[in-house]
């Protein structure tokens, strides 16, 4: 389901300016704690990657900001990598995992290099675990020699983004349902684990929807092998969202109907179930409670305890 040039050019052509990126320093990198679906919680460097930007367009995307117009020079993937291990040298540990969020796919030629992989393997030594995104379709022989090249074990995460028979043709993806099943059956076959990415308040999803539609997704993810799901709610700022929004068709999520899904998700299956939480802000309704109600989706974020969601005297959701 190939989108065409003309509707990629027009999404993109609503998009306000975005910064300047170095290709040679990662655009962050942090030190966090992640449950696991067995044992204990680990350690985990995540570093998000500067790359060329993926080429599929979703409709919904807000991660283009921080990417390149032009294909990541050979090298500078390596580069970023040793600037974000030495920037935390001294806090890792032998059982760190580690997070390589780039925005966009990561074997895909033109953002990371094929000819940076064994470079970029031995440097990923060290970790005990090795979490990289990808697009279902992209999910090939590339992706199962990697894991063969590296010493920890590979995960791939890839955007599931809503099982809304209506919407999920209709968000630029390119990927159907058969495709994300065969990817994920792929990657099961070879012994590679995989996470998946949830929507919550997906476009062309009613609003009333929204809730019921995020944790079918996430049952459909846990039911074909996802080791953890994180739930995302969706944010405007990319123009084609704000259009959508006029004619009716996208209801920025409140942060009530993202309890609501991490609520009645938690348990769907043995997997890890988060929230992603940054940017919360933007899903405020009440600055008396709205603080403390990220707090406590932070703390089951690490805890995986749900604690129950603070009264408000300031506000009615």
């Amino acid at each position: 389901m190939p989108a065409s040039r003309t509707e990629t050019h027009r999404i993109r052509s609503l998009r306000p300016p975005k910064p300047a990126v170095d290709p040679w320093r990662p655009i962050d990198q942090m030190l966090e704690i992640e449950r696991q679906p067995v044992g204990t919680p680990a350690q985990v460097l995540t570093v998000f990657l500067a790359g060329s930007e993926c080429p599929f367009t979703c409709v919904f995307c807000d991660l283009w900001r921080f990417t390149l117009d032009q294909p990541t020079p050979p090298g500078a993937i390596p580069a970023q990598i040793e600037h974000a291990i030495a920037s935390v040298q001294g806090e890792l540990t032998a059982t760190t995992h580690i997070k390589l969020y780039n925005a966009s796919n990561f074997f895909d030629p033109r953002a990371v290099p094929p000819q940076d992989d064994t470079e970029i393997s031995k440097q990923l030594d060290r970790f005990a675990q090795v979490v990289v995104e990808c697009h279902p379709r992209l999910v090939g022989q590339r992706c199962l020699d990697f894991a063969d090249r590296i010493g920890g074990k590979l995960q791939v995460a890839m955007g599931l983004e809503t099982i809304h028979p209506d919407a999920q043709p209709k968000l630029g993806k390119q990927a159907t349902l058969d495709d994300f099943d065969a990817a994920a059956t792929r990657l099961g076959r070879h012994g590679i684990s995989w996470r998946a990415f949830v929507l919550v308040g997906a476009p062309f999803v009613p609003s009333h929807e929204a809730v019921y539609w995020a944790v079918r997704s996430v049952e459909y993810a846990f039911d074909r092998g996802a080791e953890h799901v994180t739930l995302i709610p969706v944010r405007g700022g990319n123009g084609e969202m704000e259009r959508l929004a006029q004619q009716g068709l996208f209801n920025r999520p409140t942060l009530a109907q993202l309890e609501e899904a991490l609520e009645r998700s938690r348990d769907l299956g043995s997997g890890v179930v988060t929230v992603d939480t940054w940017d919360l802000e933007v899903l405020f309704d009440c600055l008396s409670c709205g603080p403390q109600r990220i707090r406590r989706l932070e703390h089951f974020n690490t805890s995986g305890t749900l604690t129950p969601r603070p009264v408000c005297t300031a506000c009615v959701r």
